[in-house]
């Protein structure tokens, strides 16, 4: 009988009795997202149920699928776990968690700003953002980026939902510029309005906007510190071309795996796997903890 037309038994099992699979292809699992859904089963208890076949005459239970989840459960000493038995030939399995692991709308991710909304929706039940981080584990700097596409305005969203902006981390910047500089936030919004339908500002032109901002305010900072006193601000810097250019010729920049790259978006709670947005958000959080 296959995997496919074997019957499902559902139980809780004694975490105990149920190993892993010496053939998994898996053959390491990452230390921070296992104390990270430690966490969540700590709070929540786990969520979805391991899937194991039957290893021997004793009781014992060997993974077939939710490997993270047996190790989490045990770090957040759960006694026993909720698992669908099924039975399944060894030279099957393999398929099984391959099948499992590549996805194919078994799971599908949250929208970012559904993620952000939910996160939000949970947060406001805590009264302060300091509990509500602590309550999801993370650094109260982490909860403050989670909710950002939560609290777009209008303008912003208006454009994101018609497309003309790229991503939701993107959309997400031209807030940060907003805070830093409304009316430059405001001409470039007006310069995105204005493109045609069917094409959408870049994330490296709303950076390089923002970039510049920083800049121009760390620049304002320095010399207002070494004069002692209040200096003119300096002339409107231009905003950047909306349409994308040539970019100039750089020394290539080393790749970092795309595996490890999804992993840390995951564990950050990011969707897009931005290597730009899960870096800032590793300072972020890295700050956060130095200065705890």
């Amino acid at each position: 009988m296959t995997f496919k037309d074997s019957s499902a038994q559902f139980q809780f099992v004694d975490v105990a009795l149920i190993q892993p699979d010496p053939g998994h292809p898996r053959k390491g699992v990452d230390a921070a997202s296992v104390k990270s859904l430690a966490n969540s089963i700590g709070k929540m208890g786990v969520i979805q149920p391991l899937v194991v076949r039957p290893a021997d005459a004793a009781g014992r239970y060997t993974v077939i699928a939710g490997e993270r989840r047996r190790q989490a459960a045990i770090l957040a000493g759960e006694k026993s776990v909720p698992v669908v038995i099924r039975a399944c030939a060894p030279d099957e399995t393999l398929e099984v968690q391959v099948f499992e692991n590549i996805g194919l709308g078994v799971r599908a991710p949250l929208e970012p700003r559904e993620m952000a909304n939910a996160i939000q929706a949970i947060a406001e039940r805590f009264a302060t953002p300091e509990e509500a981080a602590q309550h999801f584990g993370r650094a109260p700097t982490w909860l403050s980026q989670a909710t950002a596409a939560a609290n777009l305005s209008e303008k912003v969203t208006a454009l994101l939902d018609s497309g003309k902006i790229s991503s939701t981390s993107t959309a997400v910047q031209i807030e940060k510029l907003a805070k830093k500089n409304e009316a430059k936030a405001e001409s470039l919004i007006g310069h995105i309005e204005q493109l045609p339908e069917g094409e959408k500002v870049s994330r490296k032109v709303v950076a390089s906007a923002l970039s510049q901002e920083t800049s121009r305010r760390k620049k304002n900072e320095e010399t207002t510190a070494t004069a002692g006193g209040d200096t003119d601000v300096p002339p409107w810097e231009e905003l950047p071309a909306v349409a994308p250019t040539a970019p100039a010729l750089a020394a290539p920049r080393a790749r970092v795996n795309p595996g490890k790259v999804k992993l840390v978006a995951e564990i950050l709670g990011l969707s897009d796997g931005d290597e730009e947005e899960i870096l800032e958000r590793l300072i972020d959080e890295f700050l956060a903890l130095k200065r705890a």
